[in-house]
């Protein structure tokens, strides 16, 4: 029997390219994100017939929902992709805005990864990957509250990952932590990247290969990787003023 993908965020970027990578290595999907017309599109070009979820997902009990309507299905992958980011000065940015990117990035990703993780856990087996950026490695200034969104996300995929190879668990949870890609974040968040994008693909194929060798934290690229290494190297208070230049420079 084919194993199930559940992947939210599944219309665009990255989650539409690991949809695209699991369909093609024999997984079942169920797609899952607001653009219903984004997902037939997607599914029109899959080789399996996936299952198409069109609804905002955002919040605890519509994660609670998707749970509702999924979980039946026996998932065996849960891939957590869904999610925007905010930028500007901490004071200037919308607040709405924001409470609607934590409810996504934050409330959704923890919501979904506890309950299937439940039900990972007593079938020990099971994988689930959090789609983080490299902004989980320093401070955020201009994008505080995104990069803070993907501390937490790093921060919780590690300690749960250090949980369940302390049970002796087969399960594993890994957090994706890419540098820019090149999607529609930077025109939902109202940036562009002053350095080149990886292209989603890439990072897709290789977000996959090291989720299924077990790794915890992902980081494509040999530029992001030193990158994250440098950060825990210096003070945070440099890497705060190394990430308000770059954030700068994103203004459009």
């Amino acid at each position: 029997m084919a194993k199930k993908a559940l992947i939210t965020g599944a219309s665009s970027g990255i989650g539409r390219d690991i949809a695209r990578i699991l369909d093609a290595q024999g997984y079942d999907l169920i797609l899952v994100a607001r653009r219903e017309d984004r997902l037939q599109a997607l599914a029109e070009n899959l080789i399996g017939n996936p299952i198409i979820i069109a609804m905002d997902i955002s919040g605890s009990e519509n994660a609670k929902k998707l749970y509702d309507m999924t979980s039946k299905h026996e998932i065996d992958v849960l891939i957590n992709n869904a999610g925007f980011g905010v930028w500007g000065g901490f004071t200037a940015t919308d607040t709405d805005r924001e409470m609607d990117m934590l409810r996504i990035d934050v409330e959704t990703m923890h919501v979904l990864m506890k309950l299937f993780l439940r039900d990972f856990t007593k079938r020990n087996s099971g994988k689930i990957l959090n789609v983080a950026s490299a902004a989980a490695f320093a401070p955020g200034p201009y994008m505080a509250a995104y990069y803070s969104c993907k501390a937490y996300m790093l921060r919780l995929t590690q300690s749960v990952a250090h949980e369940l190879r302390s049970d002796g668990s087969k399960v594993t949870v890994s957090a994706l932590c890419p540098g820019p890609v090149s999607t529609e974040f930077n025109s939902v968040a109202g940036v562009h990247f002053s350095m080149k994008p990886l292209s989603s693909k890439y990072v897709a194929e290789y977000a996959v290969k090291r989720m299924n060798c077990g790794d915890t934290v992902i980081i494509p690229g040999t530029t992001t990787k030193a990158a994250a290494l440098l950060a825990k190297l210096v003070p945070s208070s440099l890497a705060a003023a190394v990430t308000a230049k770059i954030q700068k420079n994103k203004s459009h």
